[in-house]
């Protein structure tokens, strides 16, 4: 069983930065990718952030964020890192890791849905608040 367990959030300004962290651990840990999404409080869905491919490192973020945030990741110590800039009011959520054997881009986010979204393991989700 592979458990998520993510870190970082927090409150911060507007304009200001956070950088989350996720953990993963458990025995056989392998997968295509892991991703963000975040979650507001009244939304059913959550909404996708970004995604790193685990081997090749290749990126993809949702248009929201592109250009102020940055995902990356340590294979050595099978953690995914979501660092946030110019973070923005509307960026307040609850962030979420997952990690599983989808390729998101326009076309598979269109059809992904709730709860799994297609994804394999989730974290719990942390909050990160922006203030005004």
């Amino acid at each position: 069983q592979v458990h998520l367990v993510e870190s970082g959030g927090g409150l911060v300004q507007t304009g200001g930065s956070l950088r989350l962290s996720c953990a993963a651990s458990g025995r056989g840990f392998s997968v295509y990718g892991m991703a963000w999404f975040r979650q507001t409080p009244g939304k059913e869905r959550r909404e996708f952030v970004a995604e790193i491919t685990w081997w090749g490192g290749s990126t993809y973020y949702a248009d929201s964020v592109k250009g102020r945030f940055t995902i990356s990741r340590d294979k050595a110590k099978n953690t995914m890192y979501l660092q946030m800039n110019n973070l923005k009011p509307e960026d307040t959520a609850i962030y979420y890791c997952s990690a599983g054997n989808v390729v998101f881009d326009e076309s598979t986010l269109a059809t992904a849905t709730p709860p799994s979204y297609g994804m394999d393991y989730w974290g719990k989700g942390i909050p990160v608040t922006v203030s005004s």
